[in-house]
C-alpha cells in the first residue's frame, strides 16, 4: 500500500509538473507570439468591421430605394387622383356651362314669348279701340256713308 501511495503521489507530482511546464511553455509561446496574435486579432476585427459597414451601407441603400419607390408610388397615386378630380371638375364645368346656356336660352325664349304676347295684347287693344271708335262713329254718325240721314220736316204726303 505504501508503494501505491508513493506511486500515486509521484504520478500526481508528475502531472502537476507537466501541467506547470505546459502552462509555462504556453505562456512563453504567447509572449513570443503576442504581437503576431494581436495583429491577427486586429486584422479579424478590421475585416468584421468592414463586413458590418458593408452590410449597413447595403441595408441603408435598400431602405433608401424602398422609400424612393414608395414615394414614387404615392406620387403616381396623387397624380392619378388629381387627374381624376380635374376630369370631374371639367365635366362639372361643362355641365354648368350647358345648364347656364340652357337657362339663358329659356330666358330668351320667355322674353320673346312675353314680347310676342305684349305685341298681341297691344294689337288686340288697338283693334278693340278701333272697333269701339267705329261703333261710336256709327252711333254719332261721323261716318256719314253708313246711315241714311234722318230728315225731320214737314212734307206733304203726296209729294213723295
Amino acid at each position: 500500500r505504501a508503494t501505491e501511495k508513493e506511486k500515486m503521489m509521484i504520478e500526481e507530482e508528475t502531472q502537476k509538473r507537466v501541467e506547470d511546464l505546459v502552462a509555462k511553455r504556453v505562456e512563453e509561446e504567447l509572449a513570443k507570439r503576442k504581437d503576431e496574435i494581436d495583429a491577427e486579432v486586429m486584422k479579424r476585427v478590421e475585416e468584421a468591421k468592414r463586413v458590418m459597414e458593408k452590410q449597413m451601407v447595403e441595408e441603408f441603400e435598400k431602405r433608401r430605394q424602398e422609400q424612393i419607390e414608395e414615394q414614387q408610388v404615392k406620387e403616381e397615386e396623387e397624380r392619378r387622383k388629381i387627374t381624376l378630380l380635374e376630369s370631374k371638375v371639367d365635366e362639372l364645368q361643362l355641365r354648368l356651362t350647358e345648364a347656364n346656356q340652357k337657362l339663358a336660352e329659356e330666358r330668351l325664349q320667355m322674353v320673346e314669348e312675353r314680347r310676342t304676347l305684349t305685341e298681341q295684347k297691344m294689337s288686340l287693344e288697338r283693334e278693340i279701340k278701333k272697333q269701339e271708335k267705329a261703333a261710336q262713329d256709327l252711333i254719332l254718325n261721323k261716318n256719314r256713308n253708313n246711315r241714311q240721314k234722318l230728315a225731320f220736316g214737314f212734307k206733304p204726303k203726296g209729294a213723295l
